[in-house]
């Protein structure tokens, strides 16, 4: 309920701001808002303007170890859609920052326990127009601002190929889910790579989409212009069969001006006859690269030629740069949408939830609970704010054009570039007491390929290509903007080749 403020709340507020007001002043003011209150109590008595709930559901439960025993599943629902449609008897889960109404949303976050949505996603009730039955809510890590699985309030995500290492994350639970045969396609979130690093780790499919190809709204944010959702699966075709099923705008996300969907599954089957493969240089042989990952991936490269393609290679120095240009807008994100905006920016249209905000807020009561990559980027935001007054987010906004252009140049003379998703492959879950060097170490070393993504949008596709140790190896196609069928047609031509099990650092 709103409480109008009394002269002392007004003077804190003001010395806040670095004002320095006479009791006069605070009077004035003081008078001034008392009239202007009224607005807000009838902004908080009018019916909120929330999009429609067209599935009936039970809240689910928490399933226990011997339903759960990777650790992956937050809640299980049993939500049928459609009686028919293109995703009829799909089984699915949505990660847990997305929001199912009526079903706890928990985001990884310790502090958001209990919290309780009262929509959906507009990527749920699409998957449930077209059919699917969404089975539950897999586990993320802590505010899903992690790249392996060593923050999750509920604990670490076992990797089911490699137990005792991590799937990836922070799109965590959805990447064991698919990689077990538990669901037919988990719903995942991308702002650094997480879903392409979970899908390379784990050796499944996986795509961050060209920016609002899909939208975001009902699913928490860390940056509005970095928000991407897509699906994690087994192959490249139920890949694209459900990117076909949920592109296109919605009513309320306003990172969808100008969405441009095309159908995928009409060109997957072409082949890859005649396309234009083209090798990033710079993202191999970086400082942690592994040199088997890069063999690898070389390997996998060069096979487009047996398919029909040609095979080039090209210098991008700027794809270099994106990381740490993709650092300065994540930490900005992390003053402007959780200090700040507990949990939304703010500043475009769309839908909030108060509930959330009011839920989020909570978190400065509870600091301490905060997982260490989570603390450290909100303690580096209010540095940069109090010391440099976001200059550093607004340049490295900038610079998002060049880094773009830089891989649209490459793109004018090719169909789709190539380099490892992660430089590295998966590594072991860091224990319970592991020293926060490790934990913040295994959260962002593997960034460097996935991230500069995420800042220009392109549409990223991860596609398994081989096993080093025992352990998958991916491969990350990139294409123009709204091409995704022309990144599906490759991945798709490379996935038919050849069992990418079989494949190795000698490329056998």
């Amino acid at each position: 309920m709103f409480r109008k403020p009394s002269p002392s709340d007004l003077r804190r507020s003001a010395e806040a701001l670095g004002f320095e007001l006479t009791d006069q002043r605070v009077g004035e003011i003081h008078q001034l808002l008392s009239h202007l209150s009224e607005g807000f109590d009838l902004v908080e008595q009018l019916p909120d303007d929330l999009p429609p709930v067209k599935y009936p559901r039970t809240p689910g439960y928490r399933p226990g170890p011997e339903e759960n025993p990777l650790g992956a599943w937050y809640m299980k629902t049993d939500i049928k859609g459609a009686a028919r449609g293109p995703l009829k008897g799909k089984r699915v889960a949505v990660k847990d920052n997305v929001c199912l109404a009526g079903v706890p949303m928990m985001n990884g976050a310790s502090v958001l326990e209990g919290y309780m949505p009262e929509i959906d996603a507009s990527i749920v009730t699409r998957l449930l127009d077209k059919g699917a039955h969404i089975v539950g809510k897999a586990v993320c890590e802590y505010f899903s601002q992690a790249g392996s699985s060593a923050t999750s309030a509920t604990g670490p995500v076992q990797n089911p190929r490699n137990p005792g290492y991590t799937p990836g994350g922070s799109s965590t639970g959805n990447a064991a889910l698919v990689s077990a045969g538990e669901v037919d396609m988990a719903m995942g979130t991308d702002q650094a790579g997480s879903i392409r690093i979970p899908c390379s780790y784990s050796g499944i499919v996986g795509v961050k989409p060209t920016w609002g190809l899909i939208p975001y709204t009902g699913i928490m944010s860390i940056e509005y212009s970095i928000d991407h959702t897509g699906p994690m699966t087994k192959t490249v075709a139920d890949n694209a069969l459900f990117v076909d099923a949920l592109a296109g705008p919605d009513e309320y996300d306003a990172r969808q001006i100008g969405s441009k969907p095309r159908r995928i599954l009409p060109q997957l089957d072409k082949g890859a006859k005649g396309l234009r493969v083209t090798v990033v240089r710079e993202g191999f042989g970086q400082a942690e690269s592994e040199p088997d990952v890069d063999d690898v991936v070389r390997q996998a490269a060069r096979r487009f030629e047996s398919l029909g393609a040609t095979v080039t290679e090209v210098s991008i120095p700027w794809h270099l740069y994106g990381a740490p240009i993709w650092g300065a807008v994540s930490a900005g994100a992390a003053l402007n949408t959780f200090i700040v905006g507990n949990g939304f920016g703010g500043g475009t249209d769309g839908v909030y939830l108060p509930s959330l905000i009011r839920a989020v807020s909570a978190w400065p009561h509870r600091a301490d609970d905060l997982a260490p990559t989570v603390a450290t980027t909100m303690i580096l935001a209010q540095y940069l704010h109090s010391e440099f007054k976001g200059v550093h987010y607004a340049k490295a906004q900038n610079l998002r054009r060049p880094l773009r252009a830089a891989y649209d140049a490459a793109l004018a003379e090719a169909d789709v570039l190539v380099m490892p998703t992660t430089i590295l492959k998966t590594t072991r879950i860091p224990p319970a007491d592991a020293p926060f060097e490790e934990i913040m170490m295994r959260s962002w070393e593997m960034i460097g390929n996935t991230s500069p993504f995420d800042l220009t949008g392109h549409p990223a596709l991860n596609v398994p290509c081989g096993l080093s140790d025992d352990r998958p190896v991916g491969m990350q196609l990139i294409a123009s903007h709204w091409d995704e069928p022309t990144l599906y047609r490759a991945a798709h031509a490379f996935e038919q080749s050849a069992d990418w099990q079989t494949l190795g650092p000698s490329g056998r």
